[in-house]
């Protein structure tokens, strides 16, 4: 069993260490959502890299045990959106589990049905390509095909488990 000194100690590597790593890279902010049978869901994202620009692919985490990857894994398309600086509540309501993450979040529906934000400082609609296992997630990569780079505000990003902004 390694340690977390012994970079060779690959069985049994801690993922509470893991986690403590990865609390020091600052992230992003972004809420995914997708439209359902029984309605939209949506959850916070700070995983989201763009992949490619050509076409334009980017790709997202998510856990096979939240709520949202029942639609999602069945969803054609998902909203992705960047969240300002101005939407730290936004962004903790959608990292709530149990949540009802739409009842007070103003949206509409967007191309492909996709509910969409209102107030994030940008939007882009995607088809989902692929579904890749990654542990106990799943890596979507997924193809934008519309969206709006103009919202307001600066960037929320989240670092050592609290949402920042950075200075104006």
């Amino acid at each position: 069993m390694g340690s977390a000194h012994d970079p060779a100690g690959e069985p049994g590597f801690d993922p509470a260490l893991f986690r403590s790593v990865f609390r020091r890279h600052a992230a992003g902010v972004a809420v995914i959502t997708a439209m359902g049978a029984t309605g939209p869901v949506g959850f916070t994202a700070t995983s989201l890299t763009s992949v490619a620009a050509e076409p334009p692919l980017l790709s997202f985490g998510i856990s096979l045990g939240s709520s949202c990857w029942p639609t999602v894994a069945e969803a054609s398309h998902v909203g992705v959106h960047i969240l300002g600086e101005h939407q730290e509540a936004v962004a903790a309501v959608f990292a709530r589990s149990g949540a009802d993450r739409f009842a007070h979040t103003a949206w509409s529906p967007g191309p492909a049905g996709v509910p969409l934000l209102d107030g994030v400082s940008a939007w882009l609609v995607c088809r989902i390509e692929a579904m890749v296992p990654a542990g106990d997630h799943r890596l979507v990569i997924a193809r934008a095909v519309a969206g709006d780079p103009d919202g307001p505000g600066g960037p929320l990003l989240y670092h050592q488990g609290d949402f920042h902004r950075l200075p104006h």
